[in-house]
């Protein structure tokens, strides 16, 4: 019949219009701020620093390696590298931020700084109410904002999350094995090395 495909495609526009007034699962338009609509776990909006633990200034992930500001398209991350070290999710001393800003006017949410972090420190959140009538300052988000925890992290991204958790598991029974077999390895190199002979005790010469 001449015209039945474009007939059956009205009809599912039809079908989908009608429906979006009378299905509560497939009405477009809520009372907002009142009513939401839940985040889908994709959503991504701008970066922030995963830390572990209830510090967010001893558990922070991020060791200042710069990777993600020198990867950034736009140049909107700026970081500063600390002098000294602190221990790191594994228990190795590694350096730290002392600044780590993100300048959200100019993020353009590509997700590449997530991509190359090789720390599982940085990911995308899903937060957009951010609007400001400080343009500049108010929209320079620095360190101390930007860090949020792991529950957080496995709140907004659950699947995304999981998978963190295994690779940083998988990092920390590494650097526990490898420190297991240095002590074992410097434990044997002990017991092998054989004592000092002690030095004998001169005789006194015989008095007259």
């Amino acid at each position: 019949m001449l015209g039945e495909a474009l007939i059956k495609g009205m009809a599912v526009t039809a079908k989908n219009f009608f429906a979006s007034y009378v299905s509560k699962e497939r009405l477009t338009t809520v009372q907002y701020p009142e009513e939401r609509l839940p985040q889908q776990g994709s959503t991504r909006q701008f970066p922030f620093l995963v830390y572990d633990g209830d510090d967010a200034e001893k558990g922070l992930r991020c060791v200042a390696c710069q990777i993600c500001e020198k990867e950034c398209p736009p140049k909107c991350i700026y970081i500063v590298k600390s002098k000294d070290k602190k221990p790191d999710y594994k228990g190795q001393p590694q350096l730290y931020p002392l600044t780590f800003d993100i300048d959200i006017s100019v993020c353009m949410s590509c997700q590449i700084c997530v991509e190359v972090c090789p720390f599982e420190s940085i990911k995308m959140n899903t937060e957009f109410e951010l609007s400001t009538d400080d343009r500049f300052g108010g929209l320079l988000i620095s360190k101390d904002k930007l860090a949020k925890s792991n529950d957080y992290y496995r709140k907004i991204h659950p699947v995304e999350a999981a998978e963190s958790d295994v690779v940083i598991t998988a990092e920390k029974a590494k650097a526990e094995a490898k420190a297991k077999a240095a002590a074992e390895a410097k434990a044997k190199a002990a017991a092998a090395t054989p004592e000092a002979p002690l030095a004998a005790t001169p005789t006194p010469p015989p008095t007259n």
